[in-house]
């Protein structure tokens, strides 16, 4: 089932004999279901294995040692390490099937409108609502395509810009410059730049002008530069990166919500978005689901958090990452197929929007 939904897999780990990797599964298991750390008696219950209490006690040592599980202070037993979640989820971990018709009939309903970005707002919901804690959506790269540029003098050395996509959205622009433009000049520049460029990009538009401008005056070749950068700027910021729904799930999940400095850490994340955009770009350049376990990944800020992502694709290339957010403790057997059949529902819906 694990190849069935692409997982990507690590091979860090230290290989271990049959039983200790049933008891450290079971030890996971048991751990993810209740929170409480395992001691060896209830390992020898819920393991199936026919092993003296001594024997276990040795093998979850040898555990201990490797680094793969840790006894808090407070207990006698022991819970999964970073290392530990690791082994579990690229080794060890069955995933649950999953009714693909039943998710399907709830996901496509909100993926199937008219807006882009309502799809994708509609996926990080879904995500969230489907695992109880937080969905994330990277939205697709866009490159700033303009329609139509307006120039509007509003004083001496003050102009604004305005831009129209094709979509028909409009961004506004102040432009500060060293030469006092008139009315008439302004026009021209305006048309120029519709005429020769309009519909294509503002990245391919400053490529351009480096070699076909030549003919035109100093002052009006500083204009148009000026607005291609402007324009570019605007675009970019017009375009939200990240979209998160359900932040809020993750104040009920005991093992993050009980640590001030970890939950300010989580909110940063959310607010800055800089390391969750690092996080998702990385994701972006890799097949299938991918695990990222806080307290292993330099990516993940907080030691108690672990984010399971998927690209997505429109026309058969990938554009973006969606995931889920949430606490290591989290039931991946049951997160990691919502992640990838959304992944694949999204794909879907954005290729024939």
């Amino acid at each position: 089932m694990l190849a069935a939904v692409g997982i990507a897999r690590y091979n860090n780990c230290m290989q271990l004999d049959s039983r200790a990797q049933t008891l450290l599964k079971a030890l996971v298991e048991r751990y993810i279901a209740d929170g409480q750390p395992v001691g060896s008696r209830a390992l020898s219950k819920i393991s199936g294995l026919d092993l003296s209490p001594a024997t276990i006690r040795n093998i979850m040592a040898d555990l201990e040692e490797l680094g793969y599980v840790c006894s808090p202070h407070t207990s006698a037993g022991r819970i999964p390490t970073p290392r530990g979640y690791r082994m579990f989820v690229d080794t060890l971990l069955t995933v649950q099937p999953i009714d693909e018709t039943t998710v399907e009939s709830r996901l496509q309903p909100r993926l199937q409108t008219a807006s882009p970005q309502k799809i994708i707002s509609n996926a990080a919901q879904m995500l969230s609502s489907l695992s109880q804690f937080a969905g994330v959506v990277m939205t697709p790269r866009h490159e700033s395509v303009f329609q139509q540029i307006e120039f509007m003098r509003l004083s001496e050395k003050r102009i604004l810009l305005v831009i129209v996509t094709p979509g028909g959205d409009v961004q506004n622009r102040l432009l500060l410059t060293d030469v006092d433009y008139s009315p008439a000049q302004l026009v021209q520049a305006a048309n120029y730049i519709n005429q020769h460029y309009a519909g294509h990009s503002f990245d391919e538009v400053r490529t351009r002008l480096k070699g076909e401008l030549r003919q035109l005056r100093d002052d009006m070749t500083r204009l148009m530069q000026a607005a291609v950068e402007a324009g570019s700027d605007a675009m970019a910021e017009s375009e939200e990166d990240v979209v998160i729904s359900g932040e809020r799930n993750l104040l009920s999940v005991t093992d993050l919500a009980s640590n001030m400095n970890s939950l300010r850490k989580l909110f940063d994340l959310f607010e800055q978005k800089t390391s969750l955009m690092q996080l998702l770009d990385v994701s972006s350049k890799a097949s299938g689901v991918q695990i990222f376990i806080g307290g292993e990944s330099q990516l993940v800020p907080v030691e108690e958090m672990s984010v399971v992502t998927a690209p997505y694709e429109v026309n058969g290339r990938i554009v973006g990452t969606l995931g889920v957010i949430g606490p290591t403790r989290m039931a991946y057997e049951r997160v990691i197929p919502i992640v990838d059949i959304t992944a694949k529902l999204l794909s879907n819906a954005l290729s024939h929007n």
